[in-house]
């Protein structure tokens, strides 16, 4: 299933990325999800025995991806550039965006106009075989790690703007138990990893905190 992005009177549809059948990270995706069945996320995020942490890694990089899509799909008609003029995490913490090419420096864009650019620099990534290789033996890049401090570090504003500014209209729709169990296994996993720095989750910190000290089988706390 695509999530719909709605934006300045266009459509934008983002495809789920899949890894292709027979692939590592193809074996690895099911392990990870009949893991996460068992309902133990601390134990479900942490690197099966024998296998290489960047390919664990990439395949949760996609997984959140797939994930933030489909959850910010859901907010997209209430998430416009008139009700979020800034991409934000509440009043204290403002996002700028960067890529290197469209936009050369930090700039400040609406809600939906961050989280489109983000999430089409974050497709180009994964569909770059250089980036994220998907053949058996084809090493990983040097810089594979930074980069994906990068795109999770950029996936977590997705998950704060949600949080901070449309949680009462998740809760409307009757989704916060997915939002609240996808967000945990993603800080699970960044933090199992420390993939990104405690300092830029500093906006979900006080639910953060809950959540890591929460027991394994313990729902999670509504933020």
């Amino acid at each position: 299933m695509s999530s719909i992005f709605n934006l300045s009177n266009r459509t934008r549809t983002f495809k789920p990325k899949q890894a292709p059948s027979g692939t590592k990270q193809y074996q690895l995706k099911k392990f990870a999800e009949s893991t996460l069945g068992s309902g133990n996320l601390r134990a479900a995020v942490k690197l099966p025995e024998g296998e290489d942490e960047n390919e664990w890694i990439a395949v949760h990089v996609v997984d959140f991806f797939n994930h933030v899509n489909m959850l910010y799909g859901t907010i997209t008609e209430f998430c416009t550039p008139e009700t979020c003029q800034i991409m934000s995490a509440g009043p204290r913490y403002e996002f700028l965006f960067e890529d290197g090419s469209t936009y050369k420096k930090p700039t400040a864009l609406s809600a939906p106009q961050y989280v489109d650019a983000l999430m089409t620099w974050v497709q180009g990534l994964l569909d770059d075989e250089e980036v994220f290789p998907a053949r058996i033996g084809t090493p990983f890049p040097k810089n594979f790690r930074q980069t994906c401090q990068t795109v999770l570090r950029r996936l977590f504003r997705i998950y704060g703007h949600i949080y901070a500014s449309h949680f009462d209209q998740i809760c409307a729709l009757g989704i916060e138990a997915h939002l609240n169990t996808n967000y945990r296994h993603f800080l699970l996993f960044v933090t199992e990893f420390q993939l990104v720095d405690k300092k830029e989750l500093l906006p979900l910190a006080e639910f953060n905190d809950a959540i890591l000290q929460e027991s394994p089988n313990k729902p999670t706390t509504r933020v």
